[in-house]
């Protein structure tokens, strides 16, 4: 049987991609967004572009109420999905890497887990994630990865949602950056 979402690899639960996470399915994919809700380059502008002026209004409602002076770097929140295939998109906001002396760890590892508890209080049955901060924010890619697959693991060894989390690789350095740390967490 293939492995859905394009995914080349299973590991449990957390399944591993090399794609466009824009083109994937799942009930939720994550936007590793600035704190301004409004789109940005990378990830965030190929999101709201592939989206459309649905996930640009959800946020700029967002903007209106509680945060209005932008999303605080680890906290997560949702929308609708727009134009694209996944029903519905997690906003979070990764942190900018900075030698790692100002709480980057953690404040990646909070924005996996506070992504996932949104999808499990959802009950969203699969959520894709990106490489958060690995962009344009500087985070270190093999750090990146680690952090990313024992965050999610943990997550899922005590919650039952989301059933599936796709590592979607936007190309195949990352791929296998992702791929070393599943295979050394198994």
């Amino acid at each position: 049987m293939p492995l859905p979402y394009s995914a080349r690899q299973a590991f449990g639960r957390i399944l591993l991609a090399q794609a466009d996470i824009t083109r994937l399915d799942p009930d939720a994919i994550v936007n590793a967004a600035n704190s301004s809700l409004l789109g940005g380059g990378g990830v965030d502008g190929a999101i709201h572009r592939a989206g459309g002026p649905e996930i640009l209004e959800a946020c700029r409602q967002l903007r209106a109420g509680h945060y209005g002076k932008g999303l605080p770097t680890g906290q997560a929140v949702i929308t609708t999905g727009g134009r694209l295939p996944a029903r519905y998109v997690i906003h979070t906001v990764g942190p900018v890497w900075n030698g790692g002396h100002k709480r980057e760890p953690e404040l990646l590892a909070d924005c996996y887990r506070n992504s996932l508890q949104l999808a499990a209080e959802h009950q969203l049955g699969s959520v894709a994630f990106p490489g958060i901060s690995t962009g344009i924010y500087g985070y270190p890619k093999a750090e990146a990865a680690r952090i990313a697959v024992q965050t999610v693991r943990a997550f899922l060894a005590t919650h039952a949602q989301p059933e599936t989390v796709v590592l979607v690789a936007f190309n195949e350095e990352t791929y296998r950056l992702y791929e070393q740390e599943l295979n050394e967490e198994s």
